[in-house]
Order: C-alpha cells, then structure tokens, then sequence
C-alpha cells in the first residue's frame, strides 16, 4: 500500500536553476535602473533581468520570480522586511569584487588650524579580506575618492566589480567615468541597506577597536596615515582572517595570475581625470578654465571631450570619439603670428 502513495519531490518549493541568492544579484544590478521612474511593476523587472542577460527564461519562469519577490521580501524596504534574508556569499577569486565605504575618523587640525573630522575612504578585496587600499582624508569628496581609487587600482589591480552604497560621490559622474573606462562593473546596494556590505562594515569595526583605540599621533593627516597604513600592512593584512583561515595578503597572491594590473604612466592616469564637452571653434582652438587652447590636431566646428585633473588643471588632453588625440597648448597668438610671417616669407621666396 505504502508504494502506491505519491511521495513529495525531495526539491519541493525550491528552484533547481537560480538560487534566491543569485536572483538578489540580478535585482541588485537592474533596480537603479527604475528608482528615477514613476511606475513600475515586477513584470517590469523580470524582462529587464532578462534583457540584460542575468536570468534567463529557460532557468527562471515569471510566476517562479514572483513567488520568490513575494516570499524572500526582496522588494520591500529594509525597516519593513520581517523575512529579509541576510544571505552570506563570497567570490571565488580575488579582484572579482571590491567593496568600498566610507567611515568617520579622529578630530584633526588641518594647515590652518581649524578642527576637521578624518574621513576613511577604504576598499576591501571580498575573496581574500585584503584592504587594497585605505587613507584618512579631511574630507569626503570626489577629489578624495577619485584619489584613493587611483592608488588602489595601482597597487592592486583593476576589480572586476565595485560595490558601493548610494552616498553622493559614490552615485557620482566620476566615479561611474573611471569605472565605464577601466572595464569595472558599477554596483550599488539596496537603498538603506547598510549591512549588504558586511565585509567593509567588519572592517570599520576593527579600525575602531584595535587602531584608533591606540594612543596616536594626530597632530596631522600625513603622521596619521603613515601610522595607519604600518598597522594595515603589517598587522591586518599580515594576519590570518577567520573567515579565510589564511592571511589576506597570502590569499590574494593565489590569484596573482588572474589580477588585471595598470600600466604606471601618463596615459593611465588619464583614466581618473575628470571629463568634460567643448565646442572647437573655427580657428581651431577651444576655450577652457577661462583660457583659449589649440586642438592638436584639425578638429574644428566638431565637440570634443577633454579630460583634466580636477586639482591641477596643468594639462588638458583632447579625446574625440572616445579616441585619443593629444594634450592641448595654450593659445599663443604672437608664436603664432610669427610662423604665419615666415611661412608667408617662405612662399614669396
């Protein structure tokens, strides 16, 4: 008798083809694309899953992303989830996701004295919880992170993916260039989901106990990271993590012959200049920060890009459709005047 009753699908309310946690990713990656929209509905959210090749309809049924939205809250705000998976995950290898945050530091006295709050602008490798990169800034900008993303991407390579919260400079115009250009994915977290980024948030907590606890010196920014940046490599990156049972500096040399690193020279470090539209006039020359330049090459009546350190300004480097054209010279009329003379000179000759 007991053959012949139907017996429950060992798999019975689970998907064999995409884990709930692997549809979180794809959600993760299409929501910043409706948040500006006014309407939109879950059918909405499927097909563009679907579009952009993160599901696909042969892995995943509509009514199957439906159940799982409805039953795992992956739609609802954080303070309303009374099931919200926290689900634990971890890259294979290292450089395929950094996360990046930023924490509140010490009171220090800039160059003029007055009181500034630090800010630590840190990036933490997610397979091996090796901090690529952290300093203390006096401020959070996007001058400070676009430098501590050039001197992490120097010294440890190029990530594959970025994940980082919804602040100001990290949904910014810089931040989202640098990465498009180096061939980064751009991720941002749920919105006031903090804890999405554990990693870095467990980091920020060992900063807080084990180096600010510490009797430092903070007379200034430049001793303050000098000593943080000792305790950093030499202490945490040196010791073995819990989570990976190695230490990070170690299991990020496991992958060494998978990380992408950035040629040090002067075309690289135009990757992390700030970009901006000119119109090129008929005499060929441009105007920008209140001076004229020369194009380097025949370009006018056509727009162009240029690309400029946003603190320098001492060199000015004309792209035009996204290819390279050269660095741009300030307008000299009188050299100019001259050459016309001898070229004229040279005719009548």
């Amino acid at each position: 008798m007991t053959s012949m009753v139907n017996k429950k699908r060992s798999d019975a309310g689970h998907t064999r083809k995409v884990s709930p946690e692997e549809l979180l990713e794809a959600l993760n990656q299409v929501l910043p694309l409706f948040r500006e929209k006014g309407r939109w509905t879950k059918t909405d959210l499927f097909r563009e899953c679907v579009a952009k090749g993160l599901l696909s309809r042969t892995a995943i049924a509509p009514t199957t992303f439906y159940r799982f939205l409805r039953e795992y809250e992956l739609l609802k705000p954080e303070e309303q989830c009374q099931n919200k998976m926290r689900m634990a995950f971890c890259m294979q290898y290292a450089n395929q996701l950094w996360q990046a945050d930023t924490m509140f530091g010490p009171h220090l006295k800039d160059a003029e004295g007055h009181l500034l709050q630090s800010k630590l602008i840190a990036f933490i490798d997610d397979a091996s919880r090796l901090v690529v990169h952290a300093e203390f800034y006096p401020g959070e900008t996007s001058v400070q992170l676009v430098a501590s993303m050039r001197s992490a991407f120097y010294k440890r390579g190029v990530p594959e993916q970025l994940y980082v919260d919804n602040g100001s400079i990290y949904a910014g115009q810089e931040i989202t260039l640098i990465c498009g250009r180096v061939g980064t994915i751009l991720r941002h977290t749920p919105v006031r989901d903090g804890a999405a980024k554990g990693k870095i948030e467990r980091f920020f907590r060992t900063v807080r106990d084990h180096f600010l606890s510490r009797n430092l010196d903070l007379s200034s920014f430049s001793i303050l990271n000098r000593q943080f940046t000792a305790w950093l490599e030499e202490v945490y990156n040196a010791s073995v993590h819990s989570a990976t049972g190695m230490k990070p500096i170690d299991r990020f040399a496991l992958d060494h012959r998978r990380i992408r690193y950035l040629p040090p020279d002067q075309v690289t470090d135009e990757l992390f200049y700030c970009e901006d539209t000119r119109k090129v006039k008929k005499d060929n020359t441009f105007s920008f920060d209140g001076k004229r330049y020369e194009a380097p090459a025949t370009l006018h009546d056509r727009e162009i890009q240029v690309r400029f350190d946003r603190v320098k300004k001492d060199r000015v480097v004309v792209y035009f459709k996204s290819q390279r054209i050269g660095d741009a010279k300030l307008l000299d009329l009188v050299a100019n005047g001259i050459m016309r003379n001898r070229t004229l000179q040279g005719k009548a000759a």
